[in-house]
């Protein structure tokens, strides 16, 4: 069965401003979330971006080297291990030997590193339940199809494989 919107062609400059809207918002939204974050989590010794390493650590099922969790994160392995070398200094994460590689050791949490990312999510999901009071959950579930369709497909398009073609040939 066919709708009337599907028959008739999305306005290309419409759909062009829509997306270009949509960008600028994730733009605002991620600069908002990092500066919460940092507020919400300062005092554990943590700032977003540190959390954000403690989530891909106590999310994976198994321990990761650097360079893995640099991938799921879709930072830069220099980045995180940026990070996880003053995570290590301050407690938070130790090294452990990787069986499949001798020079990419495993990022594990230590207790301290456990115990500020579970007060962490503790203190997100009280913000979360506030912020989203009175929102419904389809809203949130097509906000997230919608964006992830369109990582999939930044992903495939031209300037992301020109992107990883020019990080391969560097051998980052």
């Amino acid at each position: 069965m066919s709708s009337y919107q599907h028959d008739v062609p999305p306005d290309p400059t419409r759909l062009r401003r829509a997306w270009t809207g949509l960008v600028i918002e994730i733009f605002r939204l991620n600069g908002d979330l990092l500066v919460a974050g940092d507020a919400l989590v300062g005092d554990l010794g943590l700032t977003s971006a540190r959390w954000q390493v403690l989530g891909a650590i106590a999310l994976s099922p198994v321990p990761l080297p650097v360079a893995h969790i640099a991938r799921n994160m879709g930072l830069t392995r220099q980045a995180v291990q940026r990070l996880v070398d003053d995570m290590r200094d301050d407690g938070f994460v130790r090294f452990a030997p990787n069986p499949h590689h001798r020079r990419a050791m495993l990022v594990v949490a230590t207790e301290q590193g456990d115990a500020a990312y579970r007060s962490a999510i503790e203190r997100q999901e009280r913000w979360a339940d506030a912020l989203t009071s009175g929102l419904s959950p389809e809203a949130f579930e097509a906000a997230s199809t919608l964006l992830r369709e369109m990582q999939r497909r930044i992903d495939r398009s031209e300037p992301a494989l020109a992107a990883l073609g020019q990080s391969q040939s560097t051998g980052a």
